[in-house]
């Protein structure tokens, strides 16, 4: 994503981006690629008719990776941006919001099983909060927008701009996986969830982390705004490929 984004922001956008403003675009872009889906992808495994086990583990992975190089990531890239942050606001935001929300799930889950079942846990404790990350992140994006609606109003071109490398960057990660899947001659139901995964991003953490590092009227949290944007409907696109792509793979 660093390289896509800034090969855009700083030379093929050049008279169209202050430099400046390129930064903080840089920024966002960084905090969407540092962030790899933890959740999302288990609509896009499900669509695309995945290995749910596999599936599993790549998410575990990458909530994983996030506690341990999210932050180094995200610093080093920022620091080759041009982009000073302080590291001790990086580190609590990862700790606010992966740390002590996986600490609370752990937790949660197993005082509940532990006193009521497994069966109760899966079929009534979970669907009552199901709804919860949706409005949280709506609430999020309004927000948001409260602040950058001008922005947005007043320039639809830089929109277009953030957009162009996230859209490119998603496509040619995707088929990066997709594409060497094939080549180790992977089933089709590891190769599509592995595209997706890796193509997909974890945008609840970026806009959270850009919001904490840069503030709601930042550029960088509007780059983030735009990734979530553009993910859902580009994803879809990329289930359609993958669906329409099944003969390419061996036989599962």
């Amino acid at each position: 994503m660093f390289g896509i984004a800034w090969l855009f922001f700083f030379v093929i956008f050049k008279a169209l981006i202050p430099t400046e403003l390129a930064k903080d675009y840089l920024a966002g872009a960084i905090l969407l690629g540092a962030a790899p889906c933890t959740a999302m992808v288990f609509v896009w495994s499900h669509l695309t008719k995945g290995n749910a086990a596999y599936t599993v583990v790549q998410v575990a992975t990458n909530d994983l990776i996030i506690l341990v190089a999210f932050t180094p990531i995200v610093a080093f890239l920022l620091g080759v941006g041009g982009v000073s942050i302080p590291w001790d606001t990086l580190i609590l935001s990862v700790v606010l919001f992966v740390v002590i929300p996986l600490a609370g799930g752990v937790i949660t889950r197993n005082y509940i099983t532990r006193k009521h079942g497994l069966e109760y846990f899966e079929s009534r404790f979970i669907p009552k909060f199901g709804n919860v990350t949706i409005i949280g992140l709506l609430l999020t994006l309004v927000i948001i927008f409260s602040f950058q609606g001008n922005v947005i109003l007043e320039n639809p071109l830089h929109i277009l701009l953030i957009a162009i490398p996230l859209i490119i960057q998603t496509f040619l990660i995707f088929f990066i996986a997709y594409l060497a899947s094939k080549a180790l001659k992977l089933p089709h139901n590891i190769a599509a969830p592995a595209g997706m995964i890796g193509a997909s991003n974890f945008f609840e953490l970026a806009v959270a982390v850009a919001i904490s590092l840069f503030g709601t009227k930042s550029p960088a949290a509007l780059a983030t705004i735009v990734g979530v944007l553009t993910e859902v409907p580009v994803m879809l696109i990329l289930v359609r490929i993958a669906n329409n792509t099944k003969g390419w793979f061996p036989n599962e």
